[in-house]
């Protein structure tokens, strides 16, 4: 036949019309088998270490994977232009400040996905064989930058009631509407 290499798969129609592979080898089919079933799996990885970019919502994208922070809700203020660099980004503060904070490289552990599609995950910043880094929903509301929702660890729970009592972040003043007489 020609082009037929020897070992090289081939289709073959059997009497009863179904098709079966001649000369694939079992190695073979079970990568390929594997290949094929664990696909899905394989895009939603459990683990996530790249550069990151803070979308408008607060999300990260990594690695064209959109990642929500767990535990926590980035609330909504008056957008801001951050102009003493470039190039210049304008977002809510609580967005601004974990745009600030991650500077580019991230690691996130995955918890579950979202029914549209994005990633839960636990992302940490200066996270290195030595160190363990910093939790960024952590330090969020740490800050007051952001709430804990009712499914978040109670260490965010803790946290944002301090936030809350020193008046940080969205808790403090409203900066927003300050006025200079």
């Amino acid at each position: 036949m020609k082009g037929f290499r020897p070992g090289a798969a081939r289709v073959i129609d059997l009497p009863d019309g179904s098709t079966t592979l001649k000369g694939l080898s079992a190695f073979r089919f079970f990568c390929i088998s594997w290949l094929v079933f664990t696909g899905p799996v394989m895009a939603q990885p459990g683990e996530l270490h790249s550069y990151a970019r803070v979308l408008d919502d607060g999300s990260l994208e990594i690695r064209g994977h959109i990642v929500r922070l767990h535990g926590i809700h980035i609330p909504e203020t008056e957008r801001q232009c951050r102009g003493w660099s470039s190039p210049v980004r304008c977002a809510d503060r609580g967005v601004l400040q974990l745009d600030f904070k991650i500077q580019g490289f991230v690691h996130c552990y995955t918890v579950g996905v979202f029914d549209d599609g994005s990633l839960d995950g636990v992302c940490y910043v200066g996270r290195s064989s030595q160190k363990e880094g910093e939790d960024l929903a952590a330090w969020m509301v740490r800050n007051g930058w952001a709430m804990a929702l009712p499914d978040a660890p109670f260490e965010y729970v803790a946290l944002e009631r301090i936030a809350r009592q020193r008046g940080l972040g969205v808790w403090g003043i409203p900066v927003d509407s300050v006025r200079i007489r």
